[in-house]
């Protein structure tokens, strides 16, 4: 066990009297600092990073290209031809969706095209300003509308599972001050997997609605209980894409392909949302055409477009998957054995899952969320750190649960499954 006394006094710096209101980074921070001063290895749980070796096409790839000279040009700031064309193909093979390389746009990780995707949705009518979060959720979303002065609603789904999820939205959507709708699936933090007939409810409720559906794939796959990654072959993954044209999909390397250091990202919309024109876009760009503002208003503005070497990296590793000849989802199948292992080991210790799917077992993969019995978040996120353990807070993640934390997988080693359990083990002789 950690003296406590050092851990008081190391949080103490952040200026901060509630944990559960650090951010991800800040826990980091702590945790490292705390590491560093007492001389013990954490269980780290808090930080949502890619575990696995990057795929070494991408990284051949990303070296011819840099070898070939692209360093020194600007890439389109729409994206290369090449990844284009190979993002649009992987949508038709593992969404089983219909669009052309004109709907899909490389990005500065999925984090850029969130930014862009929730501030162009916030433009296109002023008497919509709001988007509409389903959470729990990655906080850093909100983060982006913050900083751009852009409203926001929410609401918890823990309780509007199935049939309940409809009624719940139209009592936000009946308004008429919703833009859009944001949520992830495999979600982070809890990793609940929406289902095909919630996915339905979205997706026509966005039609009836007209409003943008920002649908975060970031976990591209990683719901293990299914094989989505045999191209052309069902099932395929779930997406509100079949159920309405009002969407904006968001995808990234960094997880599905362990490739988070060179930033490289998807967006995917519909033709009929790329096309179409909102007026009121002219108040900040010479078109009115949402596509348009995205690319050369709101990507232009930011970055100018993504890393040209890294977007070789991506369409080459697209293009294996998409041609069979890489099976992306066999590696992140780790993530799930271990997932499998830690959840047993909190279940043993009197710990209890706060989130599951509708309709069956949670998914083992990326995340889980964990609560135990009488301890707030805050008590139990401070109690951990004295046992070497790290996770953070579902108050931050726009959870109404007050009691949990998320844990996330990828940091956890397989050597230290027992080291886990011996803390666990403490925690609870203690308590």
């Amino acid at each position: 066990m950690i003296q406590k006394e050092l851990v008081d006094s190391l949080f103490s710096q952040f200026g901060e009297a509630d944990i559960t209101r650090l951010s991800i980074r800040q826990v980091g921070k702590l945790v490292a600092q705390i590491e560093t001063e007492s001389g013990q290895e954490f269980i780290h749980m808090e930080m949502g990073v890619p575990g696995l070796p990057a795929t070494s096409i991408a990284v051949e790839a990303e070296k011819e290209a840099l070898n070939a000279g692209v360093a020194n040009a600007y890439p389109n700031i729409e994206g290369i031809p090449f990844a284009k064309t190979e993002i649009a193909r992987f949508a038709k093979l593992f969404l089983n969706i219909e669009v052309t390389s004109l709907n899909c746009v490389p990005t500065v990780g999925a984090m850029q095209a969130s930014f862009a995707a929730l501030l162009a949705a916030a433009r296109t009518n002023s008497e919509k300003p709001y988007t509409l979060f389903i959470d729990p959720g990655f906080p850093v979303q909100k983060s982006q509308l913050q900083i751009i002065g852009v409203p926001y609603k929410s609401f918890d789904i823990l309780n509007f599972r199935g049939e309940k999820l409809k009624d719940k939205l139209e009592e936000f959507l009946i308004q008429g001050d919703i833009c859009s709708i944001c949520y992830s699936s495999p979600n982070n933090p809890s990793w609940i997997c929406f289902s095909e007939s919630e996915l339905q409810i979205i997706g026509e409720l966005a039609t009836k609605y007209d409003v943008i559906v920002i649908e975060d794939l970031a976990y591209f796959g990683m719901d293990l209980r299914e094989n989505y990654g045999v191209p052309g072959l069902p099932p395929f993954q779930p997406t509100v894409a079949r159920y309405t044209d009002n969407y904006i999909l968001l995808m990234s390397a960094s997880k599905i392909f362990s490739y988070a250091g060179q930033r490289i990202g998807m967006m995917i919309s519909s033709e009929k949302l790329r096309t179409r024109h909102y007026p009121n876009l002219k108040k900040y760009f010479s078109s009115d055409v949402l596509g348009n503002f995205i690319s050369y208003g709101v990507l232009y503005a930011t970055t100018a477009g993504t890393s040209h070497s890294a977007q070789f990296a991506l369409a080459a590793t697209l293009k294996a998957v998409n041609d069979n000849q890489l099976r992306f989802t066999d590696a992140l199948h780790f993530y799930g054995e271990k997932a499998n292992i830690m959840k047993a080991l909190f279940l043993k210790y009197g710990f209890h899952i706060v989130y599951n799917d509708e309709d069956r077992e949670l998914a083992d993969g990326f995340y889980f969320t964990i609560e135990y019995p009488e301890m707030t978040s805050a008590e139990l996120m401070k109690e951990f750190l004295y046992y070497g353990i790290s996770a953070i807070s579902l108050v931050i993640t726009g959870s109404e649960n007050r009691s949990g934390l998320r844990a996330c997988v990828s940091f956890v080693r397989m050597e230290q499954m027992e080291i886990l359990e011996s803390r666990l083990k403490e925690f609870v002789d203690r308590k």
